[in-house]
């Protein structure tokens, strides 16, 4: 008998309806003899409605409690699930992350799964029941609920399929697989049937919302592949999974864009060791993740403009403490927040010479003025007006031969 894990997210199990059409997929399952273990995320919409409920109380929502909030929207759910599973004839229970337990560390909203306590769980399964366990979230050393962050489900089904050795783990979601791009954007978006771990972490934390960037590292550090199909289709997905022989030719396996960046330089700073780690440092202890840097070097080598970008969201509390920040010298902050980042991903990229001039030159056919750049050995991103980034996504797609 082989254990397969299975994770649904919210669009899944969206609502009483969908929840019924879910456990007879299950059965399925069930039907072929697997041992199943059923990671579920909350409904559609629920955890949302819930952050909002805590910022009508307060614009400063005690973390710790936050955790205790959104993470309701799983035990609502989970419980349906089991309770339909049980409705067509199944044996079935859920189980909240602090039953089995889940040990977390690290801070609330953002915790990491350490350990999972098996023994409950697998005494049920090999006595031929179905466990539904809440994903997103865990328990602290100190027996506080935590969670995992936004889309953190996919962390706890990876690591679900780690602690209890499963054969294979299944992520069912609302598409088909993983695309070349974002198939509202581009029509002639096309599915990719088998993608590495590499190329999917960036794909993830570039801008695609398959899946969560830090649960396809988990996947990666512990050798778990993953497919990623849809609850709604029969239809084969994509495969998440080490590099090998099989993998396509292509330079570029696909393109991600993201609009929710902001752009701030620093012009003419009084450049002098440790300048960048005193603009930065006050940012990090805020907890705002600073992504693109660019810093141009004056002809006299005395000042220096950095540019950097944050998420829109965090822009206006990074000039605030740029501002106060008395380590550090400049004549002015210039922002934008108009900003899209576009990206290139692939592994041929490391064998392929002439990448960057292509999608350089594709764009400026365009007429698509590039502020930023970044690049890793499988990637290139650049910075442009957001105006430009669907026009960007789809010359960058037909020039990399993704049609």
């Amino acid at each position: 008998m082989s254990l397969v894990v299975l994770k649904f997210g919210g669009t899944s199990v969206g609502s009483c309806e969908k929840i019924i059409k879910v456990a007879k997929l299950i059965k399925k399952y069930h039907k072929k003899k697997n041992k199943i273990i059923v990671v579920s995320s909350a409904m559609s919409g629920v955890t949302n409605d819930l952050i909002k409920k805590s910022k009508t109380i307060s614009n400063k929502f005690e973390k710790s409690e936050y955790d205790v909030l959104v993470s309701a929207g799983e035990q609502i759910a989970c419980s349906l699930l089991a309770g339909s599973l049980m409705d067509i004839g199944l044996k079935s229970r859920s189980w909240l992350s602090w039953q089995l337990p889940i040990l977390t560390e690290g801070n609330h909203a953002s915790s990491r799964i350490k350990k999972i306590n098996t023994k409950e769980v697998l005494d049920f399964i090999n006595k031929g029941g179905i466990p539904v366990i809440t994903g997103f979230q865990g328990i602290s050393i100190n027996k506080r609920i935590t969670t995992l962050g936004r889309g953190g489900s996919d962390s706890s089904a990876i690591a679900i399929a780690k602690f209890f050795n499963a054969d294979s783990c299944i992520i069912y979601t609302d598409v088909e697989g993983v695309y070349t791009t974002d198939p509202k954007v581009n029509l002639r978006a096309k599915k990719i049937n088998k993608i590495s771990y590499e190329e999917m972490l960036e794909m993830a934390s570039l801008g695609t919302k398959v899946m969560q960037p830090s649960s396809i590292q988990d996947a990666m550090l512990n050798n778990i592949t993953i497919d990623v199909k849809s609850t709604f289709s029969k239809k084969s997905g994509t495969k998440i999974t080490i590099e090998n022989d099989d993998f396509n030719n292509k330079v570029v396996t696909g393109i991600a864009y993201t609009k929710n960046d902001a752009k701030i330089t620093l012009v003419s700073v009084v450049d002098k060791p440790g300048v960048a780690a005193n603009i930065f440092k006050p940012l990090a202890n805020n907890e705002i993740n600073v992504d693109m840097v660019v810093q141009n070097i004056s002809a006299n080598g005395k000042e220096t403009d950095i540019t950097f970008t944050v998420k829109r969201e965090d822009i206006k509390n990074s000039l605030k403490l740029l501002k106060k920040n008395n380590k550090i010298s400049y004549k002015k902050i210039i922002q934008d927040d108009k900003v899209s980042k576009i990206s290139i991903i692939g592994v041929g990229m490391i064998s392929s010479p002439g990448v960057t001039y292509r999608m350089f030159k594709a764009l400026a056919k365009k007429k698509i003025n590039i502020m930023v750049i970044s690049t890793s050995e499988i990637k290139i991103s650049v910075l442009i007006n957001q105006k430009h980034t669907n026009e960007a996504v789809k010359v960058l797609h037909q020039e990399f031969n993704l049609d």
